[in-house]
């Protein structure tokens, strides 16, 4: 019996890098890859600019919550993906660790939120090829 692959996505706040990278990962790989996210610090809500923008791209993010960061979510997910957190990630032998360095959109607009949105889901299907090779996402969308 095979397990699927896990993978935990954190930023600071989990607020916008983390829950898109998270939205793309459950819309293009389905359940065939298992999704967390986590802040080290995380807000109150997701940002509506990340949510506007991955409503935009026909993905709801609006229902998720910032969750903290916690050893078991590390010690949990085969693929840890940190998104400017430093040192608060707690590293595990074993584990892929990627550090993904991108605009975080915390007090953005739509405008400038779009093309870290454009970002994530190139560096999302690069993960899914990687982790699912003969299940690697068809050709793009129009998102």
């Amino acid at each position: 019996m095979t397990t699927r692959p896990s993978v935990l996505f954190v930023c600071v706040h989990n607020a916008g890098r983390s829950q898109m990278a998270a939205g793309w990962l459950r819309e293009l790989a389905g359940d065939r890859i298992e999704v967390r996210s986590a802040g080290s610090a995380p807000a109150a809500s997701v940002n509506p600019a990340a949510v506007a923008a991955m409503e935009e791209v026909g993905i709801d993010i609006s229902h998720q919550v910032p969750k903290v960061l916690t050893t078991d979510s590390v010690q949990a997910s085969e693929v840890v993906i940190t998104m400017g957190c430093g040192d608060a990630c707690p590293y595990y032998p074993g584990k892929r660790y990627e550090d993904w360095k991108l605009d975080d959109p915390a007090g953005k607009g739509i405008d400038e939120v779009r093309p870290v949105r454009v970002e994530i889901r190139t560096r999302v299907e690069e993960l899914i090829a990687s982790l699912l090779p003969q299940g690697a996402p068809a050709t793009p969308t129009q998102r």
